[in-house]
């Protein structure tokens, strides 16, 4: 009898023991678990991103002009390129310029796309959808095609704009150039540009309003609130994770603009329309000095990397 209840003893001690660690391996693979979901795309980003990244910081040491394109064989300079980045005024320039241009489209991405978000909202769904779907054929255009159909229309001889704005008695548009003067030709851009962003602004704000518990909002216009109060204290700190992640984006987009400003300007723009991304294409392929644009490139990302840093904190 002794002996069977020994027997016994020992075959749940057997059995306790993987009980006993069971939980700890539980958590164990729980944790690990999302680390291993995202591994094969962060693997994928880590090919694509990452070696051309080290590419680009190893030649923005080199000096890289036609000579060594030809010979496939960079001269080493170390941080020349950077110290007669950071010496040249001209680039100090084009960075202030390049941040008003970012601040000025995100502000007015941010505030246009959320009052028509909200105005979305206060339409009846057969017009909400067709404005939609209207939204999603802008964001769906091409930026190439866009980018020519408002250049046609702000063409200084054939241009729509030039025609309604005289017709309407505003002023004489007649061969007016909008790009002779720098402050008319951002401000082209910068429609240009808010025009291309407001569709994904809109339709995500419009998705983040439809999860805004009504409740608060009628408790809140029962206690008084006007609608602009319902919006600033109800309603904005529950989208305020979709605000911070739509204007960090709004502002990496921005800051990189180049498609907008070299088409309007028929690939040839002047010095007073460069911003970081066209300084840098100007460096790197029409003066030939590719570790000069590369030096420009890794700034540019460096700037990036700080405008969404500041942004999360």
């Amino acid at each position: 009898m002794n002996d069977a209840s020994a027997a016994a003893a020992a075959g749940h001690g057997r059995l306790a023991l993987p009980t006993l660690f069971r939980p700890w391996a539980w958590r164990l693979s729980a944790g690990a678990a999302p680390y291993v979901l995202l591994a094969p795309a962060m693997l994928v980003l880590a090919g694509v991103l990452l070696y051309p990244l080290a590419s680009l910081l190893a030649l923005s040491f080199q000096h890289y002009g036609l000579r060594q394109l030809i010979a496939h064989s960079g001269e080493w300079v170390g941080l020349d390129n950077y110290t007669t980045v950071l010496r040249d005024g001209f680039f100090w320039k084009v960075v202030l310029r390049s941040t008003a241009f970012a601040a000025v489209n995100v502000a007015l991405t941010m505030v246009v796309g959320t009052l028509m978000a909200l105005l979305l909202e206060r339409v009846h769904r057969p017009v909400r959808v067709l404005l939609t779907a209207g939204l999603v054929l802008v964001w769906a255009t091409p930026v190439v095609v866009a980018v020519d159909l408002w250049q046609w229309m702000f063409d200084f001889e054939f241009g729509v704009m030039n025609w309604l704005l005289t017709h309407l008695g505003i002023g004489n548009y007649i061969h007016h150039n909008w790009f002779a003067n720098p402050l008319e030709g951002f401000a082209v851009i910068t429609v240009v540009v808010v025009w291309g962003a407001l569709p994904f602004v809109v339709i995500t704000l419009s998705a983040g309003l439809s999860q805004v518990p009504r409740d608060l909002i009628e408790a809140a216009e029962v206690d008084g609130a006007n609608p602009l109060h319902v919006f600033w204290f109800v309603v904005a700190p529950i989208l305020r994770p979709v605000f911070v992640i739509l204007a960090t984006l709004s502002t990496i987009w921005d800051f990189k603009v180049f498609d907008q400003v070299w088409i309007m300007l028929n690939q040839r723009p002047a010095a007073d329309y460069f911003l970081l991304g066209i300084y840098s294409f100007s460096e790197s392929f029409r003066v030939t000095q590719y570790g000069l644009g590369a030096a420009l490139a890794v700034i540019l990302v460096l700037l990036l990397a700080i405008a969404w840093l500041s942004s999360c904190s």
